[in-house]
């Protein structure tokens, strides 16, 4: 059980239009490697953790990952919001603009769409939380590549945010693969 503040993690407000970063950014909200991937994959994981210490991480930090990728939902459309079809047409998402107008749907930014096949869950606790560990430095890596791509405070204060909490998340998930190796 749940309770939703109707706010997100870290303040997000971002003013001036931006769609080249919204396309760069969908590849945390719809890509392989993105905070949708992650929440999905840890609450699907959590199920065949053999401790209860673990399997709650799971479940914590799947549901961060969650409340990450409304932050970043929020960032695309705040980027791509005020953006003329022209601004669009030159970060290359007039096919995106085409099927989805402003909307934000869960794609890389390439265009491929969110599928299942990109969450992993092997029913093995141990090799499980090691590709949880790869995948919390691979986010940590893409927002740290996100941030090479822009000067403007509004996206760099969240994009540091995001990443701080990847750094964090590999550290709980090390504590776990800890617990797991002492069983």
């Amino acid at each position: 059980m749940w309770i939703y503040q109707k706010k997100l993690e870290f303040p997000v407000n971002i003013t001036a239009p931006n769609p080249r970063m919204a396309k760069a950014l969908m590849a945390q909200y719809g890509g392989p490697d993105s905070e949708l991937g992650a929440g999905m994959r840890y609450l699907t994981q959590r199920f065949s953790m053999p401790d209860n210490r673990v399997k709650a991480t799971c479940n914590d930090i799947g549901t961060e990952e969650l409340a990450h990728w409304e932050m970043i939902g929020t960032m695309i459309f705040q980027c791509i919001r005020d953006a003329s079809l022209e601004e669009m047409e030159a970060a290359g998402l007039l096919g995106y603009y085409t099927m989805h107008s402003k909307g934000v749907f869960p794609a890389s930014p390439d265009g491929v769409p969110f599928t299942a096949s990109y969450i992993q869950c092997t029913g093995d606790p141990i090799a499980d939380i090691v590709e949880d560990m790869a995948a919390e430095q691979k986010a940590r890596a893409t927002y740290e590549h996100l941030m090479t791509l822009t000067d403007d405070a509004s996206l760099l204060s969240p994009l540091r945010f995001l990443r701080e909490r990847e750094i964090v998340h590999f550290q709980r998930f090390g504590e776990c693969l800890e617990i797991l190796q002492n069983m």
